[in-house]
């Protein structure tokens, strides 16, 4: 198939992004839109979940959005976190971003590098012993979830963010010849606003194993998945399936 108009299920980018080299070489017409936008739970749901704070010595961050909306559940509930409180964040990146609201400091924060596996790699033996706070999205990884309970690790989930579906029915999708999905909220969101959607000759482009997962369930199918060693990115490979397509 010929591609020229690609649909990216992300927020545009302020800057150049990895696609801008793809749209020089190819001519493609690439479009950015959102398919789902993140909210903070308020303070009834966060009561709702039973979670008393104080009771915690450590937390899981695995995005900017559950900072966030961590610490203004914390002002909402008029709680002082303690410097001795430890961080653990699933990337170097999100680690950083705890700056917007403590003292950084290596003795407590740490970070892995960027997968599951990697966030039980930095609590290790030493920091077994603590009561952890796991934070999610409303959609809980239960893979995290399985490894914690695994190596009997002390843990509560707390949801701290909502996804909520954008109305895509204004778009038109048959404009596009791929659409590129970086997570399972992008294709539950295209059911909901397309629930007789059949792809017939629509190409998807996935990242990450869930969204992979996601695919498979919506009886959906990917002609390109990343990371993998060769194409650690979507954009990458994006390239090689348009090399190949030459």
């Amino acid at each position: 198939m010929n591609i020229k108009n690609i649909l990216v299920a992300q927020t545009p980018p302020v800057s150049t992004s990895p696609y801008s080299d793809l749209v020089a070489k190819y001519g493609l017409n690439i479009d950015f839109k959102p398919f789902f936008k993140a909210e903070h739970i308020d303070l009834r749901d966060f009561r709702a979940q039973k979670i008393n704070i104080p009771d915690y010595t450590a937390i899981v961050f695995t995005s900017r959005t559950a900072i966030d909306s961590f610490f203004e559940i914390c002002k909402g509930i008029r709680y002082t976190v303690p410097e001795t409180m430890k961080y653990f964040c699933i990337s170097e990146s999100i680690a950083l971003y705890l700056q917007k609201y403590i003292v950084y400091r290596k003795r407590k924060i740490f970070f892995g590098d960027g997968t599951q596996h990697s966030i039980l790699t930095s609590i290790g033996t030493k920091h077994k012993g603590e009561k952890f706070i796991v934070t999610y999205t409303d959609i809980v990884k239960p893979e995290l979830n399985r490894s914690f309970n695994k190596v009997h690790i002390k843990h509560d989930n707390l949801i701290l963010v909502r996804t909520v579906h954008v109305d895509l029915k204004a778009i038109d999708l048959s404009k596009y010849q791929m659409l590129v999905f970086y997570s399972p909220s992008d294709i539950a969101s295209l059911i909901e606003n397309h629930p007789d959607f059949k792809q017939g000759n629509m190409l998807f482009a996935t990242y990450g194993p869930s969204t992979a997962k996601a695919m498979k369930v919506a009886k959906l199918k990917s002609v390109i998945e990343a990371p993998t060693p060769e194409a650690p990115s979507i954009a990458k490979a994006l390239e090689i399936y348009l090399k190949s397509s030459e």
